[in-house]
């Protein structure tokens, strides 16, 4: 067990959720130690094209779309959260969204160096601005403001190396996290969902190893907070 709880923390993000936006936001703002420590990791809903690469590999989405009255809730509860740390919310609208688009353009954010830089400007884009990150251009635009090539961040979602590659790797690395909502962390064996059990996950990382041996201070604003292994729902949608 000591083992396990040793390995690098995670922190499975996710663009489309409002909770895991709250989740980054808070993670940031109030434990910028842990946002240094943890390995960020991308979680998104495949498309058809996705989820046919998984089930040729075995594995399939573990998530189960919401009702009409989750939906309603979540519009409400989100705005209470966001409220409550001073967030001003701008509630996008998704229009037949591929997932791939934003998700599978962070991985040559994070090779540049940019990774983090990605992640803010993403959600700052969807949940501030009220933007359509499913649509290349919003990405594109992301990309030419971070000194990114445009085009090959707007077209990472068609991109058939990183889809098969480490698109799939990433989806298939859910199902063995067992992450099958977000915002989801996990550290050795301890497994914590939604933004309530962020309080929690953080107690553990700090915690380290074996109890006690607190996380290591910050290298700086932007290292570790990009890291990546691929170079009913208490505040979670799932």
């Amino acid at each position: 067990m000591a083992r396990e709880r040793g390995r690098v923390a995670r922190f499975y993000f996710n663009f489309r959720s409002p909770y895991s936006w709250i989740a980054y936001r808070d993670l940031m703002d109030r434990y910028p130690d842990v946002a240094q420590a943890v390995e960020w990791r991308p979680w998104w809903e495949p498309d058809a094209d996705g989820e046919r690469l998984m089930n040729e590999h075995g594995e399939t989405f573990p998530y189960t779309p919401m009702s009409r009255e989750k939906h309603l809730y979540i519009l409400q509860d989100v705005r209470r959260l966001a409220r409550a740390r001073g967030l001003d919310i701008r509630w996008p609208v998704d229009e037949d969204p591929v997932w791939e688009v934003p998700h599978l353009a962070y991985f040559p954010a994070l090779d540049a160096g940019l990774g983090p830089r990605y992640i803010e400007r993403v959600y700052r884009a969807r949940w501030q601005e009220g933007r359509d990150i499913c649509d290349p251009a919003t990405i594109a635009g992301v990309a030419e403001e971070l000194g990114l090539p445009a085009d090959r961040l707007a077209g990472a979602g068609g991109d058939r190396e990183l889809r098969e590659g480490r698109g799939l790797a990433a989806l298939l690395a859910l199902g063995r996290d067992g992450a099958f909502g977000v915002p989801f962390f996990r550290h050795g064996y301890d497994r914590f969902w939604g933004v309530d059990r962020l309080p929690a996950f953080v107690e553990s990382v700090r915690a380290g190893p074996r109890g006690g041996a607190p996380a290591p201070p910050p290298p700086g604003p932007d290292l570790a907070a990009g890291r990546s292994a691929d170079h009913g729902h208490a505040g979670g949608c799932g």
